[in-house]
């Protein structure tokens, strides 16, 4: 559709937009991130409300506006379970059918002895924990001992946890790929995560040298395709690790959804064609899973507040979306991920601000950025740029 065009892909990490109808099978009954975080009295998004997010349809609760200034709607998700790279994938157009293991009881002995085996040294903890509780918990006697820490969540990973003092980034980072070696078929969790902290006993802190390691997709991604068809596809956060840096021309790490915001506005100005795919972490990690409400909530309205340029910075052939993941309500009892629908808005230069509706499956997105692009789609997934254009 635009042998020039550029699409940027922004996903608002965990920003879900109410249960989706099997939400009470996964714990989650009740939740509605948007919802439960605009009741804040830090929650002030003028900008995204003009685009019609209370428009969409699981989040109408009196805030409607009459004409909103993009097309709006949500996604179901078709595939089994609520986590990042579930939901990133399924954008991207793979379906997942198979929930990712979890471990609710810590890794069993013979995953942990293979690993302590493979990095020559015993591990601390094991155990389901908070990522910032466990460095304060295991922190001192990891100093001790020179011994990593490891842990999982609710979700499908495998955290490895050292002093940078202890461990260089380097070093952190080899555990991580000896343990993503490890993790495959039976125990093929979602993503291993390097999680280096520093600082001293009892202000121990988590730095910005965060890295994942996903496993591959099973099939073509919307990246694979865009890539194929010798456009530009550029990562700004954890896109690159999430697709094991596959069907990528370029990326930028991130360290917060600022300096997230920072590359959008700067990659507005380059010269590039084909898509931008940003994830802005902070929502979620810093926000949702320590139920922060109000926390949540002025990141939104940061976020909002760069809309406002973003938008006045849109060339004619740009299509900009977003949208999220997961849910991740911090009104709730639960610290973990929620089965959420994901709000979708579309604006830029010919695009209709009118309601797209439910979409059945998240891949209907990665559909549509193919479209615009001219490419093939993704095998799951139907477009709905006819209907915006």
């Amino acid at each position: 559709m635009k042998k020039n065009g550029r699409v940027f892909l922004i996903i608002l990490d965990s920003v879900g937009a109410g249960e989706l109808p099997d939400a009470a099978s996964y714990g989650d009954e009740g939740s509605n991130t948007i919802l439960s975080i605009s009741k804040s009295p830090y929650f002030n998004c003028p900008n995204l409300t003009k685009a019609g997010l209370f428009n969409i349809p699981s989040l109408k609760c009196g805030r409607e506006v009459v004409t909103p200034s993009a097309a709006y709607g949500n996604a179901a998700e078709c595939s089994a379970g609520k986590d990042t790279v579930v939901g990133h994938w399924e954008i991207a157009g793979i379906i997942t059918d198979k929930p990712f293991p979890v471990y609710p009881a810590g890794f069993p002995k013979e995953v942990v002895e293979e690993f302590e085996n493979t990095i020559g040294t015993k591990t601390l903890c094991n155990k389901p924990y908070s990522g910032t509780e466990v460095i304060g918990d295991y922190g001192e006697l990891h100093l001790k001992t020179k011994y990593p820490i490891i842990y999982t969540s609710a979700d499908s990973v495998f955290q490895i946890a050292c002093h940078e003092s202890v461990y260089s980034i380097g070093e952190q980072y080899e555990m991580c790929l000896k343990a993503r070696t490890i993790l495959q078929g039976e125990h093929g969790v979602s993503r291993v995560i390097a999680r280096p902290f520093a600082g001293e006993p009892g202000a121990f802190y988590r730095t910005a040298n965060r890295k994942d390691f996903s496993l591959e997709p099973a099939g073509d991604t919307m990246l694979d395709i865009i890539y194929r068809a010798g456009y530009d596809v550029i990562s700004v956060g954890k896109i690159k690790n999430i697709f094991s840096g596959r069907g990528i021309t370029k990326s930028y790490h991130t360290s917060s959804n600022a300096e997230g915001i920072g590359y959008i506005k700067q990659l507005q100005h380059e010269d590039f064609c084909g898509l931008c795919f940003v994830n802005l972490v902070d929502f979620d990690m810093i926000y949702g899973h320590r139920n922060d409400i109000d926390g949540y909530a002025r990141a939104l309205s940061e976020f909002d507040a760069a809309l406002g340029e973003i938008t006045e910075n849109q060339q004619e052939n740009d299509l900009y979306i977003i949208t999220a993941d997961h849910g991740c309500d911090p009104a709730t009892p639960s610290t973990d991920h929620s089965r959420e629908y994901i709000p979708i808005l579309c604006f830029g230069n010919g695009i209709k601000p009118v309601p797209i509706g439910t979409r059945d499956t998240f891949a209907d997105i990665g559909c549509t950025v193919c479209g615009f692009l001219g490419t093939d789609y993704p095998e799951n997934g139907k477009s709905f740029l006819e209907k915006i254009l």
